[in-house]
């Protein structure tokens, strides 16, 4: 049986992920260090761990299995997932996947390292946009209908 994870701080996509995990009939794990209003939802489960460093990503880490679909931003904990066979998508939508992860993983080690070389450097990534969420959408879609057929 398929589940979804959502690593849940700082997600902008927590509604898409229901509507659409609502629609397939599958359990959502929202899973957070608090401060989230709970899903009235049967199929959302609010998962409130404690406060600690990646105490959230080791919970869905320890869960996540091949047939699951994983949301976040975190790309250790994506490439957790994917190893363990889970089906792993960032929040605009891009696939985490075991032809990509390895060069994901090696970008943000490379740009954590830039960024503490230059204590200057300001600004981070892009901000989230329509076509990011519409993105993030159809893959979604995609990832669900995928992990049904198999």
């Amino acid at each position: 049986m398929t589940a979804i994870y959502v690593d849940a701080d700082a997600c902008p996509v927590k509604a898409e992920v229901e509507r659409v995990g609502t629609r397939h009939k599958v359990q959502i794990y929202v899973v957070s260090n608090g401060g989230l209003r709970p899903s009235p939802n049967p199929l959302v489960e609010n998962v409130i761990v404690p406060e600690g460093p990646d105490i959230a990503d080791m919970w869905i880490a320890d869960r996540a299995k091949t047939g699951d679909v994983v949301i976040t931003g975190d790309i250790p904990l994506a490439a957790k997932c994917v190893e363990a066979g889970a089906r792993v998508l960032k929040h605009n939508g891009e696939a985490l996947t075991q032809a990509n992860i390895g060069n994901v993983l090696a970008t943000r080690d490379l740009m954590a390292d830039l960024r503490a070389a230059d204590p200057f450097r300001q600004g981070g990534g892009k901000g989230f946009t329509k076509a990011d969420r519409s993105r993030f959408l159809e893959a979604l879609e995609r990832e669900l209908r995928a992990a049904a057929r198999a």
